[in-house]
C-alpha cells in the first residue's frame, strides 16, 4: 500500500520525548495516526499479592505522564485514547516479578511488559479499533531481508533497546513501526525542541514504574516479608554477617551488604554477592571480583524465543546479559523447544539467574531467553 494516508497507526504515547517524536515523524510521513496512553499500574488503589487493598501509591508519576501525553497529542493535533491494562499487567508482569524474587532470582519486568502488554494487549486493542500497525518510541529497527522481518539494532548504540524486545514474536514485530531507529537521542530532543514540545527536555524515565522513587528494598518488603539470615564467605564457609533477606540481593552486588571489618582478619576486602540459597535463607559472598565464584563459564536458560530464524546448535553468537552491556561471545546449544545452554570461551562476571540473555549476530537481535542456572570456572561445562 503506497498511500500512507490510508494506513492507520496507533502510537503508544507515554508522556516522554521519544514517543512524542515518534508520533510527529509518522504524521509527517503521511500516516493516519492516533495515540494511545496505557495505564498499567493502579497508583491510587494498589493491592498486594493476595489481592488485599493497600494504601494509595503516589510514587508512580503515571498521571503526570498522562497530562504530558495529552499536551503532546493536542499540540500535534491527534486524538489521544486512554486504555487500562492494570489487570493484564498484574497477572502477566507483576506477579511474575514477585515469584521470581521469591525464588531467589532477579527478573527484568520490562521485557515481559513488552511481551504481554505493549506488544500484545495494546496491539490487540489497537487492531480491534481498526488500526493496521502500532508504533513505539523504542530505539530499534525493523529490517526486512529476503522477505523476512528482523529486529535490528538502533543507530544510537547507547540507547539501543533491542535487549528489552527479545521476547517478541515475529508477528508482533511485523505489526510494529519503530520511527526512531535511525536517530540519536540528541537528534530526537532537537526535533522536540523545534516543535516546542514541553517534553523536549523531560528526563528519561528510569527504573520500574511501580517502584517509582522509593528504595527498591523498601518496596519489595511490602510483598516479600523480610527474613534475616547469615552471610557466608563462599571460600571459607565462615559466617561473616547478617542479611535482611536473600530476595533483596543480586549476583555481583557490592554495595549495601553491611559487612565491615571481620574479627580475626587483618584484610578488609570488598565483598560481592556470589550465590543465594533460598531454601536455607543463606547469602553467599566472595571477597574478590575475580573470584571463581563470580566467573561463569556456562549457563542454562529457559523461555527460549527466536524473533525470526532459529540459531543452529554449535553456532557462535554474541550475547548480552544486561541492558547496555558490551556484547560477548558464546556458543549456542538448544536442549528442547524452550531450553538450552551457552558455553563461554572465557569466563564472564556476575551472570545472574532470572535476567535475560539476548542473542545477536551482525547487528540483528535474534531473540533471547531467561538465565536459569550458572556454572563457575571449576564446575563441569558439558
Amino acid at each position: 500500500m503506497n498511500d500512507k494516508s490510508k494506513i492507520k497507526v496507533m502510537v503508544a504515547l507515554s508522556g516522554g520525548v521519544d514517543s512524542a517524536v515518534a508520533l510527529h515523524l509518522l504524521k509527517e510521513e503521511g500516516y493516519d495516526v492516533s495515540a494511545g496512553f496505557m495505564r498499567n499500574w493502579d497508583s491510587l488503589a494498589n493491592s498486594d499479592i493476595l489481592g488485599n487493598p493497600t494504601l494509595g501509591d503516589p510514587a508512580c508519576p503515571q498521571e503526570v505522564d498522562y497530562d504530558d501525553a495529552l499536551a503532546v497529542a493536542n499540540k500535534l493535533g491527534v486524538k489521544l485514547y486512554r486504555v487500562d491494562f492494570v489487570k493484564e499487567y498484574w497477572d502477566n508482569v507483576f506477579t511474575y516479578f514477585l515469584k521470581e524474587y521469591e525464588n531467589g532470582r532477579t527478573p527484568n519486568p520490562d521485557i515481559f511488559c513488552n511481551k504481554y502488554i505493549k506488544f500484545d494487549a495494546f496491539l490487540k486493542w489497537a487492531r480491534s479499533l481498526g488500526f493496521d500497525y502500532i508504533a513505539m518510541g523504542h530505539y530499534a529497527k525493523k529490517v526486512v531481508i529476503n522477505g523476512l522481518t528482523y529486529l535490528g539494532e538502533a543507530r544510537d548504540t547507547d540507547k539501543d533497546q533491542t535487549y528489552f524486545l527479545s521476547q517478541l514474536s515475529n508477528k508482533q514485530l511485523q505489526q510494529t513501526l519503530f520511527p526512531l531507529g535511525d536517530l540519536t537521542k540528541g537528534e530526537v530532543r532537537k526535533i522536540a525542541d523545534s516543535l516546542k514540545l514541553d517534553v523536549a527536555r523531560k528526563s528519561d524515565s528510569t527504573g520500574i514504574c511501580f517502584i517509582g522513587e522509593r528504595h527498591f528494598r523498601d518496596f519489595l518488603k511490602n510483598y516479600i516479608p523480610m527474613q534475616e539470615g547469615p552471610i557466608v564467605d563462599l571460600t571459607t564457609n565462615e559466617v561473616i554477617g547478617r542479611h535482611q533477606g536473600v530476595f533483596y540481593y543480586t549476583i555481583g552486588q557490592r554495595r549495601g551488604l553491611g559487612i565491615g571489618g571481620i574479627k580475626g582478619r587483618d584484610d578488609n576486602p570488598r565483598w560481592y554477592v556470589a550465590k543465594k540459597d533460598v531454601s536455607t535463607n543463606t547469602l553467599y559472598v566472595a571477597s574478590d571480583e575475580e573470584s571463581i565464584y563470580l566467573q561463569s563459564t556456562k549457563i542454562t536458560f529457559t523461555d527460549l524465543n527466536f524473533l525470526t530464524k532459529e540459531i543452529s546448535d554449535g553456532q557462535e553468537i554474541e550475547v548480552r546479559f544486561r541492558y547496555r552491556q558490551k556484547k560477548v561471545k558464546a556458543t549456542f546449544y538448544k536442549t528442547s523447544e524452550t531450553t538450552g545452554k551457552l558455553l563461554f570461551p572465557t569466563p564472564y562476571l556476575s551472570v545472574t539467574p532470572g535476567q535475560a540473555v539476548v542473542f545477536y549476530d551482525k547487528g540483528l537481535c535474534l531473540g533471547g531467553a531467561i538465565i536459569n542456572d550458572i556454572y563457575f570456572k571449576e564446575e563441569k561445562r558439558n
